[in-house]
């Protein structure tokens, strides 16, 4: 095994795999002008050219492909959703039973690692990593939607109940209708996604900690492929990998777009649309561009700093200015909810809410896996030291909680304006707009909704800068250091696959190709997930 510096010895007693491979070694170097390469010329070539061909093919055929893409988010949601619903159960009871198994005793990096950062750190990290985008755009528009249906109750046309609330009643009960609203919407945010991320991040952390092995996508398999793992099969590995999280990424950067647009609307009357959106697109490409010359540290640490700190401070004052007591005593009374609902929300057969599981659920847990070889690796590398309980528990438990605090100050707060104030702006808004109607019941409107807009731009050029860096350590053979050139072509196609999706029929297409390579890659973590345990099977535990 190659003793370069993307390798990192255990501390103490680990059971390293004996391999011959060396990270790097089926690379190709080139030097085009000034710009220097180092790419694993099977995984880089198929995936470049699959995604530069997706953009050029969707651009020229725009038309043609926005029904398509409507149509196959809609057939995949609706035929698939038990398989998806399924296999979210089956990370939540894994990472359950590991936590309390013995296995839970191993040590990530071996039994003498102790943890490179602190648990505050550690944790506002976990928490940066997996949800700043979505929480801004579903904060408020999520338990809102999921409130207003469930309130409904029944259609007024036929007095059928609609199948699109989340278990389908609480007509008229507004107490109960915010009860089943916010404990679905948390079901959607809570321990369900992050399993999904846990498990890939356990696996990478151990086979790459302990093992011996590249961070990369591959390496997970070895228990199951052995030396296979460096061939074709471990190559398509890494290619889907790719896929899943550039869509995953092209998908977040739509959400927030189209948020930003609405809020540019609403503030200054800048004209929504696709147009907007693009330039918007563009603009935040850009800006993750000089994140990813500039450096990690330099770049996207920094901004993750003033990001998490806005974050806060915006969620702080919606505490404080909202409705103080119904948020602090709505955090234990929907996380009650949560747990109350939980057996019924996460049923996979026999659903008469079947709107709610497959326009929902369905996309959620496609989406989130789609984004999990990217949240995966970045909790994987700063997991060192940590025991296989101690990670588990953590990264859980409290981002779940720092959900269910983020959805009840900001989705409780619509909806308590609505009962309690009577003011229906939020309800009837879109989507994207929800969350501005709701701070300008608020004071300071256009400070904190000009806030919002900062911080979904610079959430997504993070997690652009970042996702550029996964995708390029997999698809350069597992190097973290390969050359920012390469970083910078897998930025502007992330930007560009966002563009060609947008012109090719807005979100719905962006949603599309999320669930679309989300499902091969449910397949593939599935898989993992056998393997992880065989790997955690033969390492030794801490006393």
């Amino acid at each position: 095994m190659s003793d370069e510096s993307n390798l990192q010895t255990p501390d103490g007693k680990a059971n390293p795999i004996d391999t011959d491979y060396q990270v790097g070694q089926d690379n190709v170097a080139l030097q085009i002008g000034p710009f220097g390469l180092d790419i694993h010329n099977r995984v880089f070539l198929i995936a470049g050219l699959t995604v530069v061909a997706f953009v050029f093919l969707t651009l020229a055929f725009q038309n043609q492909v926005a029904p398509l893409f409507s149509g196959m988010r809609t057939w995949l949601t609706t035929n698939l959703d038990w398989f998806f619903m399924s296999a979210g159960n089956i990370f939540v009871l894994v990472c359950l039973g590991l936590i309390v198994s013995p296995l839970g005793r191993v040590r990530i990096g071996g039994t003498e690692a102790t943890p490179d950062y602190s648990y505050l750190g550690w944790f506002s990290m976990l928490f940066a990593a997996g949800m700043g985008i979505g929480l801004m755009f579903f904060g408020v528009s999520e338990p809102m939607s999921h409130y207003a249906s469930s309130f409904g109750g029944t259609s007024v046309a036929d007095g059928v109940r609609t199948d699109w609330a989340p278990l389908g009643a609480a007509a008229g009960d507004a107490a109960e209708a915010t009860r089943l609203g916010m404990a679905a919407t948390i079901y959607h945010w809570g321990l369900h996604p992050w399993a999904i991320y846990a498990i890939l991040a356990l696996g990478l952390a151990v086979f790459s900690f302990n093992k011996q092995l590249p961070l990369t996508m591959r390496s997970i398999f070895y228990p199951l492929l052995g030396e296979r793992i460096w061939g074709w099969p471990g190559h398509i590995i890494d290619i889907l990998a790719i896929f899943a999280t550039l869509f995953g990424l092209a998908t977040s950067l739509g959400f927030g777009a189209s948020q930003a647009s609405a809020g540019l609307n609403y503030l200054f009357g800048i004209p929504m649309g696709a147009t907007t959106d693009i330039i918007l697109v563009i603009l935040i490409t850009a800006a993750a561009l000089v994140s990813v010359v500039a450096g990690l540290d330099a770049g996207v640490k920094r901004l993750s700093e003033i990001n998490m700190t806005l974050a806060i401070l915006l969620l702080l004052f919606v505490i404080v200015v909202g409705p103080t007591w119904m948020i602090l005593s709505g955090f234990f009374t929907n996380l009650g909810a949560y747990v109350e609902y939980l057996p019924q929300l996460a049923v996979p057969f026999g659903r008469e809410d079947v709107n709610f599981a497959s326009g929902w659920t369905a996309f959620y847990w496609a989406w989130w896996i789609s984004w999990s070889p990217f949240v995966g690796m970045f909790i994987a590398r700063v997991s060192r030291g940590r025991t296989v309980r101690e990670f588990l528990i953590s990264v859980l438990i409290v981002p779940s909680l720092a959900c269910v605090l983020w959805m009840t100050a900001f989705g409780g707060t619509a909806i308590d304006q609505l009962v309690s104030q009577g003011y229906e702006a939020v309800v009837g808004a879109d989507l994207p707009l929800k969350l501005f109607y709701m701070l300008d019941a608020l004071p300071l409107s256009g400070i904190t909704s000009l806030i919002a807009i900062i911080l979904v731009v610079v959430f997504f050029v993070t997690s652009s800068d970042s996702g550029s860096l996964v995708i390029d350590a997999i698809a350069a053979g597992g190097k973290i250091d390969a050359p920012k050139a390469q970083r910078v072509f897998w930025c502007s196609f992330e930007g560009m696959v966002a563009i060609a999706l947008i012109l090719g029929g807005g979100l719905a297409s962006l949603q599309a190709m999320a669930v679309s390579t989300g499902l091969p890659f449910t397949i593939i973590l599935l898989i993992a997930t056998v393997a992880v345990l065989k790997g955690l099977a033969s390492e030794p535990r801490s006393v």
